[in-house]
């Protein structure tokens, strides 16, 4: 169960980064409170996870998470640059977030 919450922690991770950007410097209102919301979600989550993940591992998985995720967004909706460097970087983090999870 700790693997599935620290998932979805990572996800809301992405999340709240993308709300914080919506948000303007906090200065829109639903993107602010969907921010506030993600964050304690994620955090809480990333806490729980902790209490039988061990701490290097639980934190990389949930960042790489939350880093590939906001990466993708600004991509995809964002016009961030598509680029070769970028993907294989991606693909990097990736493979390091299932290495943390294979060899926990």
């Amino acid at each position: 169960m700790a693997w599935v919450v620290l998932i979805i922690a990572g996800v809301l991770e992405t999340v709240w980064a993308v709300a914080l950007e919506a948000s303007k410097g906090f200065s829109r209102l639903v993107p602010s409170v969907v921010f506030g919301v993600a964050l304690v979600l994620s955090m809480g989550g990333l806490a729980y996870a902790m209490k039988s993940i061990p701490l290097g591992t639980g934190y990389a998985i949930w960042v790489g998470i939350g880093a590939i995720g906001t990466a993708l967004y600004g991509m995809a909706v964002m016009g961030d640059a598509v680029t070769a460097v970028r993907i294989t970087c991606l693909v990097l983090i990736l493979g390091g977030v299932v290495g943390l999870k294979v060899l926990h």
